[in-house]
């Protein structure tokens, strides 16, 4: 307290300048009408730069919350079009013949789940490349689940702790995807080969098929882990190679894996059941 006092009368002259400044001003604002309306749109002008400025960092830390949520919204509005993309094929199947196929409610369960999670670890340019995903049990993710992002295909879920989980990514040496043309519904199996991580190659499409460059690829719908008619990329290159029975067709994928932040986790709610029932009747697997 002494040496507060001490400051004060030191620069006491100084402390009274600035507090007659600050009167003036004062008087001059208040009692002049067009020197206050010129100081109070100054000063709005000001503080509207400074809480603009304060709101723009407030909603920079608070970025990952609000892309968590919208990722969140993403996954339930993604499943809701499985649901449709499901319905509008049944409705188109049980007008060919309504002897063969009912239009229940049963056939129009919703067999698959989103589970929004973001990418905390991804690469691209390995033989064998994974992502890291920080989402686990505790959100319902299970080893076998598929993953998918808003333009496309991504993977399958590997491992998985409490909060994290690990994939593999398509672009892996051993990752197969089952795999269709989308204008004929001709089935294949779509393949990383390595070098470009925007390219793959659409395999067991037969010679008498007529692919064309800019055809669409989906899935096929043929396992459990992925549902029918996700986006895996266009036919970039045809070729015809005179010992193979095949074509060697080029796939731009959908999904630019070096720009991973959030995918989905696809839970299929039927996957036991039927893998139980192909397993029994000795049907094999199509690839995942």
């Amino acid at each position: 307290m002494r040496n507060l006092f001490a400051f004060i009368y030191r620069f006491r002259a100084f402390l009274v300048f600035v507090l007659l400044e600050v009167l003036c001003v004062f008087m001059i604002v208040h009692y002049n009408t067009y020197q206050g309306a010129a100081f109070f749109n100054s000063a709005n002008k000001y503080i509207g730069e400074v809480l603009e400025f304060q709101s723009g960092i407030t909603d920079y830390f608070r970025l990952t919350n609000v892309n968590s949520t919208l990722a969140r919204e993403n996954a339930v509005l993604r499943q809701e079009l499985l649901q449709y993309r499901k319905a509008a094929l049944i409705d188109s199947a049980s007008t060919l013949d309504t002897t063969f196929f009912a239009n229940t409610d049963t056939l129009k369960q919703r067999p698959f789940i989103l589970h929004a999670g973001r990418v905390i670890n991804n690469s691209v340019r390995r033989t064998n490349n994974t992502l890291t995903l920080a989402i686990g049990t505790e959100d319902g993710v299970e080893p076998g689940m598929g993953v998918i992002a808003s333009n496309g295909v991504v993977g399958r879920i590997k491992t998985v702790s409490k909060n994290y989980s690990t994939a593999t990514s398509l672009l892996h040496s051993q990752m197969l995807i089952s795999a269709k043309i989308k204008k004929n519904n001709t089935f294949g199996t779509i393949k990383w080969t390595g070098g470009d991580y925007r390219t793959a190659l659409l395999d067991y499409v037969p010679l008498h098929i007529e692919p064309a460059k800019g055809d669409t690829i989906v899935t096929s719908g043929y396992n459990t882990v992925f549902p029918e008619g996700i986006m895996v990329g266009t036919i970039s290159s045809i070729a015809k190679e005179p010992d193979r029975s095949f074509y060697t067709i080029r796939v731009k994928l959908a999904v630019d894996f070096a720009q991973l932040s959030y995918v989905y986790v696809v839970e299929n709610t039927q996957k036991e059941e039927r893998e139980e029932l192909e397993q029994n009747a000795g049907i094999l697997p199509d690839e995942d």
